[in-house]
């Protein structure tokens, strides 16, 4: 919608990722120019892409590795060429995780989530304050665990980077806000695509666990990466322009 972004386009980190896909498509739909960072996906970065251009919005894709803070500020440098501006940095970039007990971590295991999720936010967030200082103000939307509410067994090499970084996005809200740069937090539940997906193709989630997950859900069936992106949408867009340092815990009730 007309006037719901300020100029310039938000960069979707993970764009090429089941929920990261679903949150460019949705702000393409409400009228932001959007650009994709993926690091293997081209293909699907491609697609994703040629899906918004459609919509009648300028969008680009970039590849980076995240853990190389050289790399995304590269990619950020191209998209401000690209686009003028970066209005909104949306975090869904992260590794499909092993299910597997806290007391069953390898140390490589912690590290590989720690460092994709939680040192390559960091380095979006550096990258990306600077630019926002400069232009007016900005948004950072990170798509976090609803398990930082309720914990998921087994889940935690997700959950615990993701809180990581939920903590820096409450310092973000509290130290940027003079600025302009507001910081929140999608909490995905759930959703029918990416990683859930993944682990369902291979077993790990047998029709034992969906069925006694779905049995906790008041709304008794599984999200989908639009619900994901239309949260998004709000924080950053102007409907949400006076909400920061918050949560929207997309989950179908899970937990509660």
């Amino acid at each position: 919608m007309a006037g719901q972004f300020p100029d310039g386009a938000v960069i979707v980190f993970g764009g090429s990722g089941g929920l990261g896909r679903g949150v460019a498509v949705e702000f393409g739909k409400e009228g932001s120019d959007v650009a994709i960072v993926y690091r293997s996906k081209q293909a699907v970065a491609e697609e994703a892409a040629a899906q918004i251009a459609a919509m009648g919005r300028k969008v680009t894709i970039h590849r980076a590795d995240v853990r190389e803070r050289a790399q995304v500020q590269a990619v950020f440098a191209e998209a401000v060429a690209a686009h003028g501006r970066v209005h909104t940095v949306v975090w869904g970039a992260g590794p499909v995780v092993p299910q597997v007990h806290i007391g069953d971590w390898t140390e490589q295991m912690f590290r590989d989530s720690m460092e994709i999720e939680a040192f390559g936010f960091n380095n979006a967030v550096h990258t990306a304050l600077p630019h926002m200082r400069e232009n007016g103000g900005g948004s950072f939307v990170h798509l976090g665990s609803a398990g930082h509410d309720w914990w998921p067994a087994q889940d935690g090499l997700s959950v615990a980077p993701k809180a990581c970084n939920e903590a820096l996005i409450k310092g973000i809200a509290k130290e940027e806000g003079k600025f302009n740069i507001r910081a929140n937090t999608v909490l995905v539940g759930v959703i029918d695509a990416g990683q859930f997906k993944v682990h369902k193709e291979v077993g790990t989630f047998t029709p034992e666990w969906e069925a006694a997950v779905k049995a906790m859900l008041p709304l008794g069936r599984w999200g989908a990466p639009e619900d994901i992106g239309q949260a998004a949408v709000y924080f950053a867009s102007a409907r949400g322009n006076y909400v920061t340092g918050q949560t929207i815990s997309v989950s179908g009730g899970f937990g509660v």
